[in-house]
């Protein structure tokens, strides 16, 4: 469903993203992790063409563009929100764009994620939680083939974060596609049928936890693998040592 090849993105003198190259396929959640600035959310921001890059991006075997973009739901890891508008307004805005005339769907997900309460208030005035669902509720209200979601937990309670996930692993079901960011990894090892871990701009690793597992030679759990893969298992070993001295 979305090829990445040979992707680069610099800003300035820094190049933060360094040629790297992944597919994800329908029925899959496909994982991106990296340690903070590793690269993840400026890959996430090139598919959805909100950075200058180099390289070469495909959505159902089409060069990535405008039309291809409205098959995509996206969330942010930093809210893309019109703070003046109410959620209601918000989706309004975004259903006419979309050219969504049903608001049938719209409507369950405001209800599932237990926005009714708020749907006519300023979303200034909403908490970070409750931004991070109607970012949520805008992505996934007109049933894009790809979602990518940079973050989406954050901020989220017990229950719409359960809500969520389930939302994920239905949409794969369909034939859907999820790229998923998080720096929860027992979520993501739960989660995601592929992981590519970036490092420093580069995918240091691919593959499903079997084939990760086998690369750095570890039983483990997702965090240990993650933790070799960064080089950050060591650091973490001395800095240990030292306060435990």
């Amino acid at each position: 469903m979305l090829k990445v090849r040979d992707l680069v993105v610099t800003y300035g003198d820094f190049t933060a993203v360094k040629g790297i190259s992944f597919e994800v396929s329908g029925g899959e959640i496909f994982g991106l992790l990296g340690p903070n600035g590793a690269g993840k959310s400026s890959t996430l921001k090139s598919i959805m063409g909100l950075v200058d890059y180099r390289g070469n991006i495909e959505l159902m075997g089409k060069k990535i563009g405008v039309e291809e973009r409205n098959l995509i739901g996206y969330v942010p890891e930093e809210f893309m929100l019109i703070d003046v508008l109410t959620p209601m307004e918000f989706f309004e805005f975004i259903a006419s764009l979309r050219k969504i005339k049903n608001q049938d769907r719209l409507i369950r997900l405001i209800y599932a994620f237990g926005l009714e309460k708020y749907v006519n208030k300023p979303i200034a005035s909403l908490s970070m939680g409750t931004k991070q669902k109607v970012a949520i509720v805008a992505a996934l209200m007109h049933e894009p083939p790809l979602l990518i979601l940079d973050e989406p937990l954050n901020g989220l309670d017990a229950k719409s974060s359960r809500i969520l996930k389930e939302l994920m692993k239905r949409h794969v079901e369909k034939g859907g596609a999820v790229v998923f960011s998080t720096h929860i990894m027992e979520i993501a090892e739960k989660l995601c049928d592929r992981i590519a871990v970036i490092n420093k701009g580069e995918v240091v690793a691919e593959g499903s936890m079997e084939e990760l597992r086998r690369k750095v030679k570890t039983e483990g759990t997702l965090e240990d693998i993650f933790l070799k893969l960064t080089g950050e298992d060591e650091y973490i070993r001395g800095v240990i040592d030292a306060i435990s001295r």
